[in-house]
């Protein structure tokens, strides 16, 4: 619901690509678990993750201000000040800490992504790019590609952590503002305002990220 004490925070792109990737993770898991011989739909999501984290990347450069990679991502000593200081310190975005846990996700969610291209189980499915490497390659990328999922777990983990604690120790719903798009204005800096960029820009970026992912799976087998 909003409120004359809101302020527009997170643009519809950066909650869209926020909500998608829960499911697609969620995805993933059920299709491995639940999916046919050939993990077909376990292919596609991973390629839909790609896509998304491709765009990601794009929007971190020239999207909204509050999604800019250069808005949000601090340096250790910055981090450390503001946890010790029990994480009170409002922000538009992303706090310090925030900022870091997201660069994480990114981070295992590619190499997991990046990886499964190339896993097989040597009987019957291969990643889309498994015949670039050796076997041995292959063999460990298809562990790191079995390992990113629980380090995913634990960033998880974390990350839910950090929004109960941001609840309770300081009223801030964290989960509500990702999907309103708004925070009270309590909550952020005095004075701070998001600049939002059009959702034209941002159905470039996920264009872009698309063909890219496309290519970089179609092109090898030309």
């Amino acid at each position: 619901m909003k409120s004359s004490s809101d302020i527009p925070v997170w643009d519809l792109p950066t909650r869209l690509f926020h909500w998608l990737l829960v499911l697609l993770v969620a995805g993933a898991w059920l299709s491995y678990k639940f999916g046919d011989v050939t993990m077909t739909w376990h292919k596609w999501n991973g390629y839909a993750v790609l896509t998304l984290l491709l765009f990601r990347l794009l929007w971190g450069i020239i999207g909204s201000s509050t999604a800019r990679f250069t808005d949000f991502v601090r340096g250790p000593f910055t981090v450390l000040g503001y946890l010790r200081g029990g994480a009170r310190a409002p922000s538009l975005g992303h706090n310090p800490a925030g900022g870091w846990s997201v660069l994480a996700m990114l981070g295992v969610l590619g190499a997991q992504a990046g990886a499964g291209l190339f896993t097989t189980d040597d009987i019957i499915v291969s990643g889309p790019l498994n015949f670039l490497v050796s076997s041995a390659t292959a063999d460990t990328l298809s562990s790191i590609h079995r390992l990113g999922y629980y380090i995913l777990l634990g960033l998880v983990a974390l990350h839910l952590a950090a929004l109960v604690f941001h609840r309770l120790a300081h009223g801030e719903n964290l989960v509500r503002a990702m999907i309103t798009g708004r925070k009270r204005t309590d909550h952020v800096p005095r004075g701070a305002r998001a600049v939002m960029r059009p959702l034209w820009l941002a159905a470039m970026c996920l264009g872009l990220a698309a063909a890219i992912v496309w290519f970089g799976i179609s092109v090898w087998r030309w």
